[in-house]
């Protein structure tokens, strides 16, 4: 089977704060953004990843979940609970400086973790989790 990732899909409720945070900070370029019935989608990437996109989405707009629901999501999103990504760079020290500069809110800084990675983590506008992770080259077979 030849699958791929295609999209990936996170949640906002500032489309202006998630485009500045996105394309500004990270450096995404914007492929798509379309607004309808008072709601924006947001679709951003990597410029040398065309075919791997991040959805910024209304979490209202899907109209299979209740007002409680919505509250609920609302909740998570507030306490930064409710999505993440985790993204990679082989610069994670200029990373980390640029993103934090934004001045985005700094949930760990670039730290040796116990399971084999270097990463750092922050928060979006919308609460939600954004890891950096350190690419690093894999050690050569004996």
């Amino acid at each position: 089977m030849d699958i791929k990732i295609h999209a990936s899909f996170l949640p906002h409720d500032d489309p202006d704060a998630a485009l500045a945070f996105y394309r500004d900070t990270l450096g995404f370029e914007v492929r798509n953004d379309v607004g309808y019935g008072g709601m924006r989608w947001i679709t951003v990437g990597p410029a040398d990843q065309p075919g791997t996109s991040i959805v910024l989405h209304p979490p209202a707009a899907d109209p299979g979940i209740t007002d409680d629901e919505r509250r609920t999501i609302a909740e998570m999103m507030a306490k930064g609970t409710y999505a993440g990504i985790l993204l990679a760079t082989a610069d994670l020290d200029g990373a980390f400086e640029r993103v934090q500069a934004s001045g985005a809110e700094v949930v760990q800084e670039p730290t040796e973790q116990p399971y084999g990675v270097r990463d750092c983590a922050f928060r979006d506008p919308a609460g939600n989790m954004v890891r950096i992770q350190e690419l690093r080259r894999q050690k050569e077979a004996r």
